[in-house]
């Protein structure tokens, strides 16, 4: 049983979700920032990782949504569903890391898709020129992180924000 009130526990999940939202807000925008402002181009597995933001930003916000209205049961189940996403993402970063570390071979199809053109010749001019974007080989580190890893861990934590947020609903 928990020594606060049920409305302690309610604004304690409705800041661990806000928490969820902004954070998942936010690297989305740093993942778009460094892409059209730092010209890193994502490979297939890195646009992968991003599903699991652009589902959980409207999800969490949802849950908030339930949560000021009381519907504190969806709620959990909601931010439970987020918490499943950013898990399964971190699996995906996890993949991603191990193929930038070489401990594992990376996908075979890794390409940054293109635009089709309807002309062959257009096309064949096109494929001529592009360089695919590599998922085993690591475009920047940071503290001795790839991309993929700072998301391994990025999404570990957003995950257990929203298992808090889920519990402290819970507790009520």
């Amino acid at each position: 049983m928990s020594l606060r009130s049920p409305v302690e526990d309610t604004r304690a999940a409705y800041r661990a979700g806000a928490t969820v939202l902004l954070g998942s807000t936010g690297i989305i925008l740093l993942a778009l920032a460094f892409e059209y402002i730092g010209g890193y181009k994502p490979c297939e597995l890195c646009l992968q990782q991003r599903y699991a933001y652009y589902a959980a930003i409207p999800a969490t916000f949802l849950a908030l949504v339930l949560m000021s209205a009381r519907l504190h049961t969806l709620a959990m189940a909601v931010l439970a569903l987020v918490a499943l996403a950013y898990i399964a993402n971190a699996g995906l970063a996890v993949y991603q890391a191990g193929a930038e570390w070489k401990f594992w071979p990376g996908p075979s199809t890794c390409s940054a898709p293109g635009d089709l053109s309807k002309d062959v010749g257009d096309l064949m001019r096109r494929l001529r020129r592009a360089t695919p974007i590599r998922c085993d080989e690591a475009s920047w580190r940071f503290l001795g992180l790839s991309f993929a890893g700072w998301n391994v861990l990025i999404s570990l934590a957003l995950s257990a924000m929203a298992v808090t947020a889920a519990r402290a609903l819970k507790r009520r």
